[in-house]
């Protein structure tokens, strides 16, 4: 029978029914879905947790490692491992290399002890506990010929004491002699560091996880190192390990020994292999939100009654103008744009429709207008930011290509070609350097333009000045804005030392501050500013840029102003130029970038 053939009241009561079965599967959908929401909750936490833990391992043998590694590239602990005259080992190179272990192991915590073994199978060691009597035992000895020809630091597996049932794992990095000897670029020995394992298993105990949950630190054979689950040490988990590896990263949930629980991996990347996995049980996670589901599932059963016994004292009531606006409703549910809703009646219900028209046509009108704000406002931010970007970086190159040139100028005209040549050599570097095309530069390329700055200045004014570099080495791999420096190493030299009468300094320093940032501070003991020069000179840097460009300030603010816009457009706030100079006692620029 079709339905248009049946009485409107049925028709309408097939709507309320349809309605309470569609309303039925949107439940069992958020039911689903609340499932979804709870393992995705489960594994943003493991995952959180996971993290911590494994970024404060990765610090522990990160330490370690670089401890270590300072302790095998040491020149005395390498001649400890060469030398053939026992008396200058035992007095003169072994107190030492004692010290220098002790020191190691009394500023780590987590070592235990530290042996330093050559090739002839002489030691020399520094423990901290009696489980470091392992040192001494056949046991280690045959364990550790595994590794002791490795070619690089690495962490081993597990060597379990056979009387004492302790546990053990080292890091072993070989010593390679690079003082000049007849074993040049050879292994003339090994360093074997005891790692703390119980540090490492009480720093996995205090991991917050849910009160059953597990924290396993795996090493590439699969051993437990370290838990917060006394019982799983040392065990191979065959179950855990059979699923994807790849879906391990992101949790996968999975029943072990009757219960759901969510399994987590991810790898340490201080130790190749190693690896941190966490089980965490889905009901400890999903507690608090039982309730929710039950006053949702009632919720639901109830609505839908109500809806069914509401639609069954309305049907009688109901109009065709009304059934008309319910489907027209519908459509525009759908998001049906050119649709709108028929009027089919002069009464309430035809009033209604009609608002409902004139509100739908505003509310497009309005929406397109905000898209079409948001579209120009954006292009014209962008627009903006690209601009002042241009400006900044196309002001600095010319300022010091033509001091350079009437520099290489003046030279050629009173002392011939030699120090023409060294300096347009340096020139070429710099301009070179000047014109690549990247924005981001490694700071030693950054330093070797400055480096090259310093050598014309030098000729310039027949070494006047003190000049000098200190750079932390760590920072030499990093990046850095290009031409940030030379421009106020140049400041320096022309507004600061060139007017003086009696020699200058000028030092160049870079180091990592307490926040983990990238400074640098360029420093000279010039003529300095006065306190009102520098507070003027000190607005101008904190100037936006329309306002710098309309103010045209002079040139020894040019360049700060620009690589202080050029910093804060790249890196935003938090980052770019300082100044602090006293007049007659000299000028110290600081630059602060992020750590790249």
């Amino acid at each position: 029978m079709q339905i248009s053939r049946l009485k409107l009241k049925h028709q309408i009561l097939l709507i309320f029914v349809f309605t309470v079965i569609l309303f039925t599967t949107m439940e069992c959908y958020f039911y689903y879905s609340f499932s979804n929401l709870t393992q995705q909750r489960a594994t943003n936490y493991g995952n959180k947790m996971i993290e911590q833990t494994r970024q404060k391992i990765d610090s522990v043998f990160k330490d370690i490692e670089v401890s270590t590694s300072i302790a095998v590239n040491n020149k005395k602990i390498q001649e400890f491992t060469i030398a053939d005259d026992d008396y200058k080992r035992a007095f003169d190179i072994g107190p030492y290399v004692l010290d220098l272990m002790e020191s190691m192991r009394s500023f780590n915590s987590y070592v235990n002890g530290i042996a330093i073994n050559d090739i002839a199978g002489r030691r020399i060691y520094s423990l901290s506990t009696a489980n470091s009597e392992i040192f001494f035992f056949n046991q280690y000895d045959a364990f550790i010929n595994a590794y002791k020809n490795v070619k690089q630091g690495t962490f081993t597996d597990i060597l379990k004491d056979e009387k004492t049932g302790s546990e053990y794992f080292f890091y072993i990095a070989p010593i390679i002699e690079a003082i000049g000897g007849i074993h040049f670029s050879e292994q003339t020995g090994y360093c074997s560091v005891m790692v703390n394992s119980e540090k490492l298993q009480e720093l996995v105990k205090n991991t917050d996880l849910t009160p059953t949950s597990t924290l396993y630190i795996l090493n590439g054979r699969n051993e437990v190192i370290a838990s917060n689950n006394s019982n799983f040490r040392g065990i191979l988990f065959k179950d855990i390990l059979s699923v994807d590896r790849s879906s391990l990263t992101n949790g996968v949930k999975t029943n072990l020994n009757g219960e759901d629980v969510i399994v987590q991996e991810k790898g340490l990347e201080q130790a190749d292999g190693w690896r941190i996995v966490s089980i965490i049980p889905v009901r400890e996670l999903t507690t608090d939100m039982n309730d929710m589901k039950s006053m949702s599932i009632i919720a639901g059963v109830g609505i839908s009654l109500s809806m069914l016994l509401l639609g069954y004292f309305f049907l009688n009531n109901l109009t065709r103008p009304v059934m008309g606006l319910i489907a027209d409703m519908k459509r525009i549910g759908t998001r049906d744009r050119g649709f709108r809703i028929k009027v089919r009646s002069t009464n309430e219900v035809g009033a209604l429709a009609y608002d409902i028209n004139s509100m739908i046509d505003q509310m497009e009108e309005m929406s397109g207008n905000i898209l079409n704000t948001q579209a120009r406002l954006y292009e014209s931010e962008l627009s903006k930011k690209q601009a002042e970007f241009s400006a900044l970086q196309s002001q600095i190159n010319p300022h010091f290509l033509y001091n350079t040139l009437n520099c290489i100028s003046s030279i050629g005209l009173e002392y011939g070609s030699k120090e023409i040549a060294q300096i347009t050599s340096s020139m070429s570097k710099i301009f070179r350097y000047s014109i690549k095309k990247d924005e981001l530069v490694l700071i030693s390329e950054e330093l070797q333009c400055v480096q090259a700055y310093l050598n014309i200045i030098s000729i310039r004014y027949e070494n006047k000045f003190s000049m000098e570099v200190h750079v932390d080495e760590r920072l030499l791999e990093m990046k850095t804005p290009k031409m940030i420096l030379q421009p106020i190493v140049e400041n320096s030299v022309y507004h600061g030392l060139e007017r003086m009468d009696a020699e200058g300094q000028l030092s160049v320093r870079g180091y990592i501050d307490v926040n983990g940032d990238v400074c640098f501070q360029v420093a000279d003991t010039g003529r300095g500013l006065d306190p009102d020069e520098l507070e003027r000179l000190r607005e101008k840097l904190n100037m936006d840029y329309a306002e710098r460009l309309s103010s045209r300030p002079d040139g020894t603010s040019i360049g700060l102003s620009n690589i202080h816009n050029r910093i804060k457009l790249l890196f935003g706030e938090g980052y770019g130029v300082e100044i602090d100079s006293q007049l007659g006692r000299g000028t110290t620029v600081s630059v602060k970038i992020p750590r790249i």
